[in-house]
């Protein structure tokens, strides 16, 4: 039973997936920080009024703090349009800078080892590396 425990805490997909949580963690704190020690002031200065949490009302005896909820919903939007403008839009912008992967103008197929589309002719995959051989033209292409 041992064995079989350490085999599966050693898995690389257990162990990419703790990597990913410890990395998302550290990554949340620093844009949360961002967010707070930058942005959040940054708006104060602009709008005049950096925390709604003071705000609230009261029926019957019972007190609703709706300016919590208004700072979690601005921290939210906050933090997404930081996460997307920041990160997600250069990250976005880097991959298609370096994307290896050209538009194939001729017939394709798929090769059988990674699942690429790759053109009729080709023997190898450009892709995975794949010796995939020769394959003949689709009958309605070797007509046309």
């Amino acid at each position: 039973m041992l064995k079989e425990f350490r085999q599966f805490l050693l898995r690389g997909n257990l162990v990419d997936l703790a990597i990913a949580v410890v990395i998302g963690a550290a990554f949340g704190a620093v844009v949360t920080a961002l967010v707070k020690d930058l942005v959040t002031p940054l708006i104060a200065a602009i709008g005049g009024q950096p925390d709604f949490g003071d705000l609230d009302f009261t029926i019957n005896s019972s007190r609703f703090a709706y300016g919590d909820f208004l700072n979690a919903v601005i921290s939210f939007v906050i933090i997404a349009a930081v996460v997307f403008f920041l990160i997600v839009k250069p990250v976005n912008a880097l991959m298609e800078r370096f994307q290896t992967e050209k538009a194939v103008d001729e017939p394709t197929r798929e090769c059988p080892a990674c699942l690429s589309q790759i053109p009729y002719a080709a023997r190898r995959c450009a892709f995975c590396t794949e010796e995939v051989g020769p394959e003949p033209a689709p009958a309605e292409l070797a007509t046309a």
